[in-house]
């Protein structure tokens, strides 16, 4: 069953909480490369655990982590790692506190190279779903093959978000994905 399916038969309130990223996020392009950060911190912080809880949690994380600020989140002390580690709001596991602030530094060497974060994807786009997951694995710490599949289906580099019979795939197509140019 897919994701598009699956919020019909959920019940209130999960029902609204899943259809409001359903119908907005899911398979749009972003074009803001705090978003971008974003998106793979939550992707990250998903990892074992529901989708939902992700969702519940995303505002204590915009703001655990200055709003997705790649300049700040890559400025981070110890004492930042130990306020997000002490954070009940976030997912306080300290492998993925580690990789959301190695990734923004990751990141932010990436936007001196190539512009943006998005540059830099855009500059590797079309690529198998496999070499996507070798990049990432070479580039970001915590990018397993799920991580790495869900982020780029969520932020539009590889299609898959929606069934094509889903009534948001179509607005989807108009915001222009990479994966169909």
């Amino acid at each position: 069953m897919s994701y598009c399916s699956a919020i019909d038969n959920m019940p209130e309130p999960r029902k609204s909480l899943h259809k409001a990223y359903h119908d907005h996020h899911y398979g749009f392009p972003i074009h803001d490369d705090d978003e971008l950060f974003g998106r793979l911190l939550l992707e990250i912080n998903q990892a074992g655990l529901s989708w939902e809880t992700m969702l519940k949690k995303e505002d204590n994380f915009r703001k655990a982590y200055d709003n997705f600020s790649i300049r700040k989140v890559a400025a981070y002390t110890e004492a930042d790692r130990a306020r997000l580690l002490a954070d009940a709001g976030i997912i306080r596991n300290k492998l993925k506190v580690n990789a959301a602030i190695f990734n923004a530094q990751a990141i932010a060497e990436l936007q001196q190279d190539y512009g943006s974060f998005q540059a830099w994807l855009e500059h590797h786009h079309p690529m198998t779903r496999e070499s996507w997951m070798k990049l990432f694995k070479k580039t970001f710490q915590f990018t397993g093959g799920e991580i790495v599949n869900e982020f780029l289906m969520s932020t539009g580099f590889l299609p898959g978000a929606h069934v094509e019979d889903c009534p948001v795939y179509q607005r989807v197509l108009r915001a222009k994905p990479a994966w169909i140019r």
